[in-house]
């Protein structure tokens, strides 16, 4: 099975190769549109989303059999989806509301594929909790300074310099990273044998 990640994510390109997962890269550029207020739904969604639009950019030049994954990450605070910042003020008021709080990182993947000449699809998400310690004003400044906010949802990156802020999580890390990859080796296992 060919396998074609639908991101130019950076931290998603590192989980797969850890799990010794083939695959190319193809990201979309499709203009991501959360219709739903649930977050699980909504990571499902726009994760089906940026599959879909590679998928059909992609069937008319692939032969055989291939799978697209997609894939999205939000994070969440009492019901309030926090996506990337759109510039340092508003990494520092996302940054400031998490500080001494736990939230929620929601991921959804969706696969998508050809097989046989048929088209399948797959999608599920995961959430996983996440507690920070509380983060003075003038560490929250010097990381927002680094610029390692602002490609990220919630304006964190829990695998990097943020790490020393992470007080505790319930649930799967890479799911924080951005990609809860244990999940999708089985599904790929079930749905790929």
């Amino acid at each position: 099975m060919k396998y074609i990640l639908a991101s130019a994510s950076p931290r998603r390109k590192e989980l797969l190769k850890q799990a010794g997962i083939d695959f190319e890269v193809y990201p979309s550029d499709t203009d991501e549109k959360i219709t739903v207020e649930d977050p699980a739904a909504a990571v499902m969604d726009l994760a089906f989303q940026k599959a879909d639009d590679v998928y059909k950019k992609l069937v008319p030049s692939l032969d055989g059999d291939f799978t697209v994954i997609g894939a999205d990450t939000v994070v969440v605070y009492r019901g309030e989806i926090l996506g990337k910042p759109e510039d340092e003020s508003e990494a520092m008021d996302m940054l400031s509301m998490l500080s001494d709080r736990t939230h929620q990182v929601y991921t959804g993947v969706s696969l998508l594929s050809r097989r046989g000449g048929r088209y399948h699809t797959c999608s599920f998400g995961e959430c996983t909790e996440v507690t920070f310690y509380p983060i003075s004003r003038e560490d929250l400044k010097s990381y927002i300074a680094t610029g390692d906010p602002m490609d990220k949802a919630g304006a964190y990156g829990i695998q990097g310099k943020f790490a020393v802020h992470v007080k505790g999580i319930r649930g799967d890390y890479n799911n924080v990273v951005g990609l809860p990859i244990a999940r999708l080796y089985q599904e790929l296992k079930k749905t790929h044998p």
